[in-house]
């Protein structure tokens, strides 16, 4: 296909830098539709190649001459700065040699250095909703010739409480413009909302089963006793990976900080990327992890989206998501383009039945591996529902048909009613005598 797109030889070269020869089935389905003009409304999975199908055939319309004066012509919302650095290097690595130019705008940059770039009007503008209505309401930004507009990942910025954001800011963009809606899922309430209000004749994408994992990723859990026998279990799957590079999740910032203590001085050097970093900071560990001075990196979900690594061979979920399309989104940090992949889960009792919620929302059936030498004591619940959950204890207080026993329970006394002034601790009002008319 890419060889009937007519694409400039610094464009095309670009593109086999990138390894990029053959268009992965999204890519197949999506650049016609963009090229085309079309509204689109897309869901494809983690890792399916989603970015160069829309930023590839906007890349080249980009390279047309435009008329004197123009402004920005394409703005990409994104729900966090990784996947807005993670957009505008595959701009920038597809651009560059034609002169198409491209600018991440989010937090952790000061406005000075970021009015700068501004000034040079990129084509092609990657933005978080919350900086950039920093920007508007500065009047560093204009949108007024925006000719496409793209909100990627749409049901992550709607779940992150964005939407009036995200509406603020389309109310400064033409009325006449492309606009691309991609989700995770398409049966998210509100991205079914925004696409009403937002899309003129969308064209739908529905590709696999966005809730899946693909194939090539080998989905498996280890159970587990406690934190500690985890971190047994870590050293252990860290020593079987070998020189490859590995994504360890956590869900909170001090589980994640006190893993990496304990992994930064063993012989794969480990990197730590959570929220509270600095923008500079997160760019270093990451470029760290790309350049492999960094083979294992510890992280929260910060690191579920936006992430483009193709080279991980195994994402570890110390903690399990809480979330089934936050799981999904995790492990497919691994198996890029198409690569083998391996997902492991370590799961501790109390994770059991949010283990069974997660296959039943992807609808596969992990395998359970053992390491040798480290089994844990806790080795499954005894019995388990139809839904793959745990049976739980019966309540004692409960009968047989399901009443609860009141036969020794003592009958409540009725607390006299109290005063204001017992209330609330003041003195209580005096009732004033009557006096003679």
């Amino acid at each position: 296909m890419f060889e009937t797109m007519q694409l400039p030889p610094p464009l095309a070269a670009a593109l086999n830098k990138a390894g990029i020869t053959e268009p992965t089935e999204v890519q197949e389905s999506v650049i016609p539709a963009v090229t085309d003009g079309k509204d689109l409304l897309v869901s494809a999975q983690t890792g399916s190649g989603k970015t160069v199908a829309f930023a590839l055939p906007l890349i080249l319309r980009f390279n047309k001459p435009a008329p004197p004066s123009t402004g920005i012509r394409a703005l990409v919302l994104v729900p966090t700065r990784e996947l807005a650095r993670q957009i505008h290097q595959v701009c920038r690595q597809l651009g560059s040699g034609i002169q198409v130019g491209s600018f991440s705008l989010t937090g952790g940059a000061t406005f000075k250095e970021q009015n700068a770039a501004l000034r040079k009007v990129p084509d092609i503008l990657i933005a978080t909703p919350g900086r950039l209505l920093e920007h508007l309401k500065q009047g560093s930004v204009d949108l007024n010739d925006i000719e496409c507009l793209v909100l990627d990942e749409a049901d992550r910025m709607l779940d992150m409480g964005f939407r009036e954001d995200v509406l603020s800011i389309i109310e400064q963009c033409p009325a006449q413009r492309q606009t691309l809606l991609l989700s995770a899922t398409l049966d998210h309430r509100g991205v079914t909302g925004l696409a009403k209000t937002l899309l003129h004749e969308p064209q739908t994408i529905a590709l696999n089963e966005a809730r899946s994992v693909p194939e090539n990723i080998a989905q498996q859990f280890l159970l587990t006793d406690d934190d500690a026998f985890k971190e047994k279990q870590i050293l252990a799957l860290l020593s079987q990976a070998g020189k490859d590079p590995v994504i360890i999740f956590t869900n909170t910032i001090a589980k994640a900080e006190r893993l990496q203590a304990r992994l930064r001085n063993g012989e794969r050097r480990c990197g730590l990327l959570h929220g509270n970093l600095t923008q500079d900071e997160r760019n270093a560990v990451v470029s760290s992890l790309r350049s492999g001075k960094f083979k294992t990196l510890v992280t929260t979900d910060v690191a579920a989206r936006g992430l483009d690594l193709p080279s991980v061979a195994m994402v570890i979920n110390y903690d399990l998501a809480r979330k089934g399309d936050e799981y999904v989104h995790r492990v497919g940090r691994t198996g890029r383009a198409g690569q083998a992949g391996r997902a492991i889960s370590l799961i501790a009792a109390n994770e059991w039945n949010l283990l069974a919620s997660i296959q039943r929302y992807t609808g596969q059936v992990f395998e359970r591996i053992e390491l040798p030498g480290l089994k844990s004591s806790y080795q499954g619940p005894a019995k388990v529902r139809a839904s793959g959950k745990a049976y739980g204890k019966k309540n004692p207080k409960k009968k047989a048909g399901g009443k609860t026993k009141t036969a020794n329970k003592k009958p409540a006394t009725k607390r006299p009613r109290s005063t204001p002034g017992e209330r609330d601790g003041s003195a209580p009002m005096k009732r004033r005598k009557p006096t003679a008319d």
